[in-house]
Order: structure tokens, then sequence, then C-alpha cells
């Protein structure tokens, strides 16, 4: 157990090293704070502490992903949700972002999750034109293929991303799904 919670110690560290500067020194500081804790013998609060640096490194990560939210056209207005990552945790797990967007035609939200397991099972369906056009209207977006069932568009990047735009018009959404950064999307994380 004490390698598991050392390795464990390690890989957090290593990856608040590589944090913003503002936030990793609260998470370099929860962490240094477990490692206290454990060489003192408290395991509990050593694990609350990790607990508490996973939970300011999920943030990290889900602000990592807002980045890639498109801003709002001319005209719009655009609201990003800060909770979305909460929402998930009920759902498997995994990092969320999502906005949404009031202008003179509507509104709309775009939603991305990733690394959720749900989402991995969509793969087989959103990865796979042929299944898709049985599914509904395929929509290009420069060369993405979104799944369009219902006026509701999603598709899958990089087998692990799903896009989703939602409550609108089909051709208010289109134009903010253009402006989304896909290549970048499908290196999130890595």
């Amino acid at each position: 157990m004490t390698r598991s919670i050392s390795r464990s110690l390690i890989l957090a560290a290593a990856f608040a090293f590589t944090a913003p500067a503002v936030q990793a020194d609260q998470i370099t500081e929860t962490i240094q704070s477990a490692l206290d804790a454990y060489a003192a013998g408290d395991v509990q609060y050593a694990m609350d502490e990790l607990a508490y640096a996973q939970q300011q490194l999920q943030a990290l990560k889900a602000d990592s992903l807002a980045v890639f939210l498109p801003e709002a056209a001319d005209g719009w207005t655009r609201t990003v949700n800060t909770e979305m990552n909460a929402g998930l945790m009920m759902m498997g797990g995994g990092t969320g972002a999502e906005a949404s967007y009031e202008g003179p035609g509507g509104s709309f939200k775009i939603s991305l999750t990733a690394d959720n397991p749900m989402v991995a099972s969509m793969g087989a369906m959103l990865g796979n034109a042929t299944l898709m056009a049985q599914m509904g209207k395929i929509e290009r977006v420069g060369r993405q293929r979104f799944l369009n069932q219902d006026g509701s568009l999603s598709a899958l990047i990089g087998n692990r991303v799903l896009v989703q735009a939602q409550g609108g018009d089909v051709a208010d959404m289109l134009p903010a799904l253009e402006m989304i950064d896909y290549a970048g999307l499908e290196k999130f994380g890595s």
C-alpha cells in the first residue's frame, strides 16, 4: 500500500509541476501537505489531501478543455457552465466543458466531453459514416462528420472527445462548430 501511495504522490506531483504556475502553486502545496502527512504517519489526512489535489487537477483539466469552446458570434453571447464536471462524476467520470449561446436567432448549447466511458462506447457509432447515415443526417464541419438527429449534432473527435451542439437551429449551431480547433481538441490532454 505504501508503494501505491508513494507512486500516486509522485505522479500527481509530476503533473502539478507541468500545470500553470498560479494553480500549480496551490496544487504543489496540497501535494506537499499530503507528503508531509504521510511522512508523519497520518495516512487519512494524506489521502484527504490527495483527493483535494486530484479535484484541483480535474478543475485545471476542465479549464483547459473549456478553451476549445468557440467564442460567441457577433450579436450573440456566451455563458460557460463551470459545473459540468460535477454531473460527469455520476456518468463514470471524465472531463467536460459546456457553453450556452444566446442571440437573435435563439439559443443553443455546445458541450465537450472527454475521457468518459459512455463517450468511448459511442465510438463505434460516431466513428462509422455508414452507421451514422442510418441514424440520421450527416452534417459536415470541415473534415468532421456530425450526426444530426432531430437538430442535435454529435461528433466524436480523436475517438475520445464528444462534441455536441443542441437546442437551437442547425443553421445557427454550424458556424459556431466551425470555430472549434479540432486538431487541437484531438490532442487534448496528451
